[in-house]
């Protein structure tokens, strides 16, 4: 196979694609017979790597149902200015990468902000739109972007990927590709071949083998231990229960209150939320069992809730919404929720979503996040590469000086 000719295309809509050739590429399942050392392939930072199902490296943000229930619902489409273009490499006509991407005419809906780029190339004659987005829609969260059968030569289709993104911006007009919330390795490799790197920071929450929640709350510092505590009684303080959905658990008459909530907090936060009511009703058919709901109810309604995404080993908390506001009652919902999920499920990680330092508290620490840019402009690639270069290394020192000053305890007992 390795000798045969790798050819390109892109496709308008995931639905042009089978679901069985796109998701033996975004969560393949490795050849043994192909690899020495299983552990290293499953790792997080291997190029194109994951697995099927509920093995090592599964990702639902790379699923080909997560992708359809984006388009079919009208949420990730032209109309919105996210049109899809995904790339595709094929050995022997079958299909063995895929690159998600679409051409978009705006910035929304990404979490890693060029509009600085796209307002000064545009003052000095430029054209920014259309670009390509090579990211899973309006999904803060690390995942594999260059999506690549577990039975090929990774590194030969991961080349071809690149250079057919390229090929694809001249093919479309875009000034570039930007591949988003990409993993360390997948950023690296495609900052070898001819991409800027640029580097981000989340707040994640790492299991260390607790087995409860007061195991957690025993590897902090006293304040914050305490700090927590309080927060969990005072956010049920007014007879609030809550209550864990997934699966078929999972009702439309849920999917209807999550989504007021939804729309309530996205009205007030980005003016126009992103995802129809559809997409949720989609999900819920075609991957409920990948999804937990955490709501709280009060006085026998729904009053809040927060969506998360469950992979393999990782946690995805993605929105929140609320019609009733309660202290600290978004923390218990959106964080500690999460954790004690993650600790029952045995998780090694829960991401928390795009920014907030208010997180770090709450004992999610700094993570750097890694994209990949291709500036179609000389012009343009030498600015950006230069101001990069300063960002990538003020991201360092302030991840540094945040996990200095988190709430776990040091190496004096403060207990």
């Amino acid at each position: 196979m390795a000798s045969s000719e790798i050819t390109l295309e892109a496709v308008p809509a995931v639905s042009d694609i089978k679901a069985a050739d796109w998701d033996a590429c975004a969560n393949p399942r490795p050849d043994p017979d192909r690899i020495e050392n299983l552990d290293t392939l499953a790792s997080p930072g291997a190029l194109g790597c994951s697995s099927a199902d509920s093995k090592p490296g599964y990702n639902p943000f790379v699923s080909h149902a997560f992708f359809a229930a984006a388009e079919a619902s009208g949420s990730a489409c032209a109309r919105t200015g996210w049109g899809p273009r995904h790339l595709l490499a094929r050995l022997d006509g079958a299909i063995v990468g895929v690159v998600p991407c679409y051409l978009k005419s705006h910035s929304q809906g990404e979490y890693v902000f060029d509009r600085g780029w796209a307002d000064a190339y545009e003052r000095a004659g430029g054209r920014y739109y259309p670009k390509l987005q090579a990211s899973v829609p309006f999904t803060p969260a690390t995942g594999p972007r260059l999506l690549i059968r577990g039975d090929v030569d990774r590194e030969r289709i991961g080349t071809a990927l690149a250079s057919g993104l390229m090929a694809l911006c001249n093919a479309t007009n875009a000034s570039s590709v930007h591949v988003t919330f990409a993993p360390e390795a997948e950023a690296k490799f495609l900052g070898e071949h001819g991409f800027l790197r640029r580097h981000d920071q989340q707040f994640h929450w790492r299991n260390e083998g607790y087995k409860t929640f007061d195991d957690f709350l025993g590897s902090l510092n006293s304040r914050h231990r305490k700090a927590i505590k309080r927060e969990r009684r005072e956010a049920l303080a007014s007879d609030i229960t809550i209550h864990r959905l997934t699966g078929a658990d999972i009702t439309e008459d849920a999917w209807d209150a999550f989504f007021e909530f939804y729309m309530e907090t996205g009205s007030r936060k980005w003016g126009r939320p992103y995802l129809t009511r559809n997409f949720f009703s989609l999900i819920g058919e075609s991957m409920s069992r990948d999804v937990l709901l955490v709501m709280a109810k009060r006085n026998g309604r729904w009053i809040a809730g927060a969506i998360n995404f469950i992979g393999s080993d990782t946690l995805f908390g993605r929105n929140w919404g609320a019609v009733e506001h309660h202290p600290f009652l978004h923390f218990e919902v959106c964080y500690y929720q999460a954790i004690e999920f993650a600790i029952e499920r045995g998780l090694k990680t829960v991401e928390a979503g795009a920014q907030g330092e208010h997180k770090l508290a709450r004992g999610y620490l700094p993570q750097t996040t890694y994209s990949a840019h291709y500036i179609a402009d000389p012009g343009l690639r030498r600015a950006i590469a230069d101001y990069l270069k300063r960002e990538r290394a003020y991201v360092a020192e302030v991840g540094r000086e945040l996990s200095e000053a988190g709430p776990f305890r040091k190496a004096v007992d403060e207990a």
